[in-house]
Order: structure tokens, then C-alpha cells, then sequence
């Protein structure tokens, strides 16, 4: 799976994607709506290798983002299937996560527009999910962008974020096919 769009690459992991990718996921400010918070290099590693077998068996997956003009990795992005704490699955969802210097540049749209595309017109999907914590209104922000829209009747807690924690109350938002091109 490669996805091109005016200003990025959409690619697989390679090896030199993995010390700016672990300097992304180890700033606190980055992945503030995570749970876990901060990544080790290791843990980043392991995201990686663990996004490039989803990519193997299912033929979509979560890539590596790549800045035209300079090549530099700017972050991640992709579509994955999700995991079980997610009511009413099997689905496939839409995912991202930025480097802080990358942020406010329109870069996640773009992609995420160009993936959503991907998804109808390669993959034949009839539906992609996004999902975020209640607080986090910059994703919650993008998917509305994107035309995905949320049901207060699907809201979930996130049974892998411990009980009390800010981050557990989920927002799940979902687009359809039928309105593949949201920002054109």
C-alpha cells in the first residue's frame, strides 16, 4: 500500500523511519490522548514491525509519512483493523499520529483524505471508523473534516485505559463510501 498525495508520501516502515518516529512518539505533548502516554525507541519499534505485518496479511495498514520537498518523516498514518474494544467490529479504521514541528501545516488531512479515498476505490470498503478520546478535540476536529460523523449512542469506554482515567471515555465517528470525497 502507497498512497501519493501533492505534498506526502504514503509508505511502508522502512529502518531510517524508526529514531524520528520513537522522538515523535517520546514527546509528552505528542501523544497526550494515548494511553499509553510515551513511547520507548523499543516500543516504537515493535508499533512498527507490528504495522508492517498488519500490512503483509491484510493489504492495508498503518504507514510511514513522508514529506515530499525534503524526505523528511513527519509521522504516521493509515487504515487498520480494530481491535476488540471497539463495540460492534469487525472494522477498519483511520489513524494518525504527527510530529509536533508537523502540526497546523494541513499535513493530516491531506493524508487522511487521500487514505479515505484509498479505502473506496482500492479496497472496495463500504465503511471506515476513527475513533478518539472524548478530549481530544484536535482528531475529533479532522474528522469532521474528513465527513466523519459520531453518535452519542455509540460513545464507548476504551477498556484498555484504566477506570478513572481521563482518556477512557471514547467518540466514535464513521464514514461511508457514499461520501468518499469529503474536501474536494
Amino acid at each position: 500500500m502507497q498512497i501519493e498525495t501533492p505534498r506526502l508520501f504514503l509508505r511502508p516502515w522502512q529502518e531510517r523511519d524508526i529514531a524520528p518516529f520513537a522522538v515523535a512518539n517520546a514527546d509528552p505533548e505528542v501523544r497526550r490522548y494515548y494511553y499509553p502516554s510515551v513511547l520507548t525507541h523499543t516500543e516504537t519499534r515493535t508499533m512498527i514491525a507490528d504495522c508492517d505485518r498488519h500490512l503483509g496479511k491484510h493489504g492495508f495498514g498503518f504507514l510511514a509519512v513522508e514529506r515530499k520537498t525534503d524526505g523528511a518523516l513527519i509521522g504516521g498514518l493509515g487504515l487498520s483493523t480494530a481491535g476488540d474494544e471497539i463495540p460492534g467490529g469487525p472494522h477498519v479504521e483511520i489513524g494518525w499520529i504527527f510530529a509536533r514541528p508537523y502540526w497546523r501545516q494541513g499535513y493530516a488531512l491531506e493524508a487522511s483524505a487521500a487514505c479515505l479515498s484509498h479505502a473506496w476505490s482500492t479496497l472496495g470498503l463500504a465503511e471506515v471508523i476513527g475513533y478518539t478520546s472524548r478530549i481530544n478535540h484536535p482528531s475529533r476536529a479532522l474528522m469532521g473534516k474528513l465527513g466523519m460523523r459520531s453518535d452519542p449512542t455509540e460513545d464507548f469506554d476504551d477498556i484498555t485505559v484504566p477506570e478513572g482515567n481521563p482518556l477512557r471515555p471514547h467518540v466514535l465517528y464513521r464514514i461511508k463510501a457514499v461520501a468518499s470525497d469529503p474536501i474536494s
